[in-house]
C-alpha cells in the first residue's frame, strides 16, 4: 500500500510539473505573439503586415491558380493542378485539426472574416498553405518562382501574428505541416498526374 502511494504521488508531481511547463510555453508563447503585433499601430510596417496576410488567402490562391490553368500553357495548367490538390488536401487536415483543438484566436478587432467564419487558430491554415505552395513551388519549379516564394511564405506567417489571428506556435505549427504536406505532394505528384489524365472525360493540360 504504501509503495503504491508513493508511485501516485510520483505520478501526480509529474503531472503537475507538465502543467506548469506548459503553461510557462503558453505564456511566453502570448508574450512574444503580443511584442509581434502590430494591428493597432497605425504607419508602414501595419500596411505591408495587411498586405501580406492578405495574400495567403484561399480564394486568392484559388483564383490565380484556376485563372493559370485556364490560360496558361501545359507545364503550367500541370503545377495548378498539383497545387490546387496539395492545398485541397491540406484543408481537409488543418481544418479537423482546429475544430478538435479548438484554441481560440488572440482577442483583437481586425480580420473579423477569419474570426467570424474560422474562429480557431491552431494551426494556422495561412502558415500552412503558404509554405505548403513554396515546397510545391520549389519541387516543380522554375527555380525563380520557388525563390520568390520562399521569401513570401515567412512574410505571410509572421503577418498573421503581426496582425493578431494567430499566436507564435500558430504559424510554427502550420510551417511545420505545409512543409511536410508539400514534400509529399512532390513525391506523389507524377503518379497523381498520370490517374488524374486517366479519369479525366476532358484534356487537362
Amino acid at each position: 500500500m504504501h509503495r503504491t502511494s508513493r508511485h501516485s504521488f510520483y505520478i501526480s508531481d509529474i503531472s503537475l510539473e507538465l502543467r506548469m511547463n506548459l503553461n510557462s510555453i503558453i505564456e511566453l508563447d502570448a508574450r512574444l505573439s503580443n511584442k509581434l503585433r502590430v494591428a493597432e499601430k497605425l504607419g508602414m510596417r501595419r500596411t505591408i503586415a495587411i498586405f501580406f496576410a492578405h495574400s495567403g488567402d484561399s480564394w486568392f490562391w484559388a483564383l490565380g491558380l484556376f485563372i493559370l490553368w485556364l490560360f496558361g500553357e501545359s507545364f503550367w495548367k500541370q503545377w495548378a493542378i498539383v497545387e490546387v490538390a496539395g492545398i485541397a488536401a491540406l484543408i481537409a487536415l488543418v481544418m479537423p485539426l482546429k475544430f478538435t483543438i479548438r484554441r481560440r484566436r488572440p482577442e483583437g478587432e481586425w480580420g473579423s472574416i477569419y474570426r467570424s467564419t474560422d474562429p480557431h487558430s491552431f494551426p494556422s491554415g495561412h502558415a500552412a498553405r503558404a509554405f505548403l505552395i513554396t515546397v510545391i513551388a520549389v519541387g516543380l519549379g522554375p527555380s525563380w518562382a520557388g525563390i520568390i516564394l520562399l521569401v513570401w511564405a515567412p512574410f505571410v506567417a509572421l503577418s498573421r501574428v503581426a496582425m493578431g489571428v494567430h499566436y507564435v506556435s500558430d504559424i510554427v505549427a502550420g510551417l511545420f505541416i505545409g512543409v511536410v504536406m508539400g514534400f509529399i505532394v512532390v513525391l506523389i505528384h507524377q503518379p497523381f498526374l498520370a490517374l488524374l489524365a486517366s479519369l479525366s472525360p476532358i484534356r487537362l493540360w
